[in-house]
């Protein structure tokens, strides 16, 4: 706009100067219209709008000036402004772009992670040295640093504990990481997610086989643990079995054993005619029973 107002009082010139000499009163009014035309060419070049949700980083011949905030604004005619939008943007690490990370056992693991940053307004200007312009912010700066921190914090732990018992742990660790590295640069990390962790085919291989092993050591286990419960019972048992017997053989006396011996043959008489009982040691008691007496 600055040029066309340049060109405009020229033309305003060079119309009235032509219009003077022929004594034009058209020519004239057109190099009135030519002025007012380039005053406002150059009304509008030193003027510039911030919209909302942005913030300008003006620059005159080579030299930044500090962050313009939304509103209009009285520049020089010579000032570029560059501007970078604050509202929040995502940056999606996942198919093409999924993060390919390794265990600290070397095992192989595809992370997709989600990372939410925003442009600090007062940090526009280290941000325009940083990356230039609002497109290069998330390939030059948030991209490759949020690949760089969730490789190095996988790399501490386990292929167990990325893809199962510590995900919690290492997103709340990467979140952290990924803000202290982009807060100085003018970036505001809002929110950092943890997807998706998914191994690669080797790894899940070693996986089902130690599952699998982990089973057969559970039913081994399982299987001694029942075999000694049942050792213990019949132990039990057999201990209980000789001390009852133990007991009996101290309480049977010969005439404890006469009277059970008695008892059981008096029993039968009240069925069947008994003419002898055989008690005691080898002798015979005789017992006469008519069926109805004893």
């Amino acid at each position: 706009m600055f040029v066309i107002a340049i060109l405009l009082v020229i033309a305003a010139v060079v119309l009235y100067f032509v219009g003077r000499a022929n004594d034009s009163k058209g020519l004239k009014f057109g190099a009135l219209g030519a002025v007012l035309a380039g005053l406002f060419s150059l009304i509008v070049s030193m003027t510039y709008v911030i919209s909302a949700y942005e913030v300008g980083v003006p620059v005159a011949f080579g030299k930044v000036g500090s962050p313009m905030t939304s509103g209009m604004h009285v520049k020089s005619p010579f000032t570029d402004v560059t501007t970078f939008s604050t509202r929040p943007v995502d940056l999606n690490l996942s198919d093409k772009d999924v993060v390919e990370v390794r265990s600290s056992q070397g095992g192989v693991m595809y992370v997709e992670v989600t990372v939410k940053w925003a442009v600090v307004p007062t940090k526009a200007v280290e941000l325009y040295k940083l990356a230039g312009s609002e497109d290069t912010v998330q390939q030059r700066l948030v991209y490759p640093d949020s690949r760089e921190i969730v490789r190095n914090v996988f790399a501490r732990y386990t292929s167990e504990q990325g893809y199962a018992s510590d995900r919690e742990k290492i997103n709340a660790e990467i979140g952290t990481l990924i803000k202290e590295r982009l807060a100085p640069r003018g970036i505001d990390v809002t929110t950092v997610n943890l997807r998706n962790v998914k191994p690669s085919d080797a790894l899940q291989g070693q996986i089902d086989r130690k599952i699998q092993q982990q089973q057969a050591t559970e039913r081994a286990t399982e299987a001694a643990r029942t075999a000694k419960a049942e050792a213990d019972r019949r132990r039990i048992e057999a201990e209980g079995i000789a001390r009852a017997n133990k007991i009996l053989n101290e309480s049977l006396t010969d005439k404890v054993l006469m009277n059970q011996c008695i008892d059981a043959f008096k029993e039968a008489a009240a069925k069947n005619a008994v003419y002898a009982v055989p008690c005691g040691n080898g002798s015979s008691a005789p017992v006469i029973v008519d069926g109805s007496k004893r």
